[in-house]
């Protein structure tokens, strides 16, 4: 009997679209797992604490997982940062050197400890904090925390300083700071980016009411065009590894948008101390869903959704030009380049990416465009607009979507469905894998195919 261990207790949404996805299947879909003997193939497609990752190492022939067990490599930022960092010092020519913002990472528990950390491994941040000018910033984030959780914005050794002195202070009393906070001696692990000067900024409100998602017009109409308008967005790209491995891009890329229009960060007026980490507002450069749960869909879009809107950054020669289909393929395709050769690095970190033949797993995949008008490809020729990855995240929030958009989630697990988890149940037990190149579904693109220590992965 093969069967189905369907559970996410805090995703009705994943947990629905798991089910349609296996509507197709005859499976038995169960909420709990089932005993060794009463099923002849199991899948586990459910949140990672749900998996019995035992099991499926144990049973590579007929347990099929939707998680890999170990890949911190990819999904904890400070090892992120140290992987990407010491595959670039392998392959100087790689295309991440220009994808992935500058990055040191700490570990610190009391703001106190950050006196040592200039002497130490900050000490090449901290040179450039000091001979830098006040309009360069960095940006701070947890390693280990979502959401927008304790992402804050500095320019100053003092300002990270008055940071982490903050969470010290949400340690002792959650009630005194904003919800935004994290809680240091917990988390530790914290990394800085330098912040991106010059990011890709359109108007999303060029769309016109009437694109829908599955008939974009070849031309949008949309109100004037208001220059002082321009929002900051990252784009959410949802990414499938298969196996051990295949990776493949969903190219249907989620545009999310701030709730305010872009300035560079500034410090607030409205703030009498300058040194306080409250003085900066951080609403124009955070464009994370989940802090705008009050905005409901209003600021997530497709990326082809864009066709057509004005560019309002740059210089004054590409400001005011359009947005065109060609500049969002040339898009995807660098996001393609850069997740492979992400996931190339973290192969070359197998303590930390341990990828299996059995099992697969759905990353929602985080990218900044910065728009460099003189900006050139690794072949020298022009490239205005360069994708930047800012972080892999394991088991994402879709339900943050919307309803607007939720068909395109349909499609997506229905791909994953075709991809990862219809070949392994067609396959016989004990049989060699079948050698004929899988069909890959329609709006997935395969960025990568290798083989990981041979048939049997790890």
């Amino acid at each position: 009997m093969t069967t189905a261990f369907v559970s996410w207790p805090s995703a009705p949404l994943t947990e629905s679209l798991v089910k349609r996805a296996l509507s197709n299947l005859s499976v038995s879909i169960v909420t709990s797992l089932p005993g060794t003997h009463e099923y002849s193939k199991l899948l586990q497609w459910s949140t990672y604490d749900a998996i019995n990752h035992d099991l499926t190492h144990r049973n590579p022939d007929n347990v099929l997982s939707s998680s890999y067990a170990i890949r911190k490599a990819l999904i904890r930022k400070h090892y992120l940062a140290r992987c990407i960092h010491s595959y670039l010092t392998k392959h100087l020519d790689s295309v991440l050197k220009d994808a992935v913002p500058r990055t040191w990472d700490l570990e610190i528990s009391y703001a106190d400890e950050l006196d040592e950390m200039w002497s130490d491994q900050l000490w090449d941040l901290g040179n450039e904090i000091d001979g830098s000018s006040p309009s360069q910033w960095w940006i701070l984030k947890p390693g280990m925390a979502d959401r927008g959780m304790g992402i804050r914005l500095f320019n100053s050794k003092d300002s990270l300083y008055q940071i982490f002195e903050e969470f010290e202070e949400y340690s002792e009393d959650e009630d005194q700071i904003d919800d935004t906070s994290v809680i240091i001696s917990q988390l530790r692990h914290f990394v800085i980016q330098e912040y991106i000067p010059s990011p890709l900024l359109l108007d999303p409100n060029e769309r016109s009411p009437s694109v829908t998602v599955l008939n974009p017009p070849e031309n949008l109409q949309g109100h004037k065009v208001n220059p002082l308008y321009l929002l900051l967005f990252h784009l959410r790209a949802y990414f499938v590894a298969s196996g051990a491995l295949q990776l493949f891009m969903y190219d249907r890329v989620l545009a999310l948008f701030a709730a305010v229009p872009y300035v560079s960060p500034t410090k607030r007026e409205d703030v009498n101390d300058a040194a306080a980490p409250g003085n900066i507002d951080l609403t124009p450069h955070l464009t994370n869903t989940s802090l705008q749960s009050d905005r409901g869909e209003e600021g997530v879009h497709l990326l082809d959704e864009l066709s057509g809107c004005h560019i309002l950054s740059g210089d004054d020669t590409d400001r005011g030009a359009l947005f065109t289909p060609e500049d969002i393929e040339n898009i995807k395709v660098q996001m393609g380049s850069v997740l492979a050769e992400t996931f190339k690095a973290a192969l070359e970190m197998p303590i930390h990416f341990q990828p299996l033949p059995n099992a697969f797993e759905l990353y929602g995949v985080d990218f900044l465009v910065s728009h460099d008008s003189s900006g050139l490809d690794p072949s020298g020729n022009s490239r205005i607009f360069q994708v930047k990855l800012l972080e892999i995240n394991s088991e994402p929030a879709i339900e943050l979507t919307g309803r607007r958009l939720h068909r395109i989630l349909e499609d997506l697990f229905v791909a994953i469905e075709q991809i990862a988890v219809l070949p392994f149940f067609r396959q016989e037990v004990g049989c060699v894998p079948s050698m004929e190149v899988p069909v890959v579904p329609r709006h997935l693109r395969m960025c990568l195919d290798t083989k990981v220590r041979g048939s049997g992965g790890w």
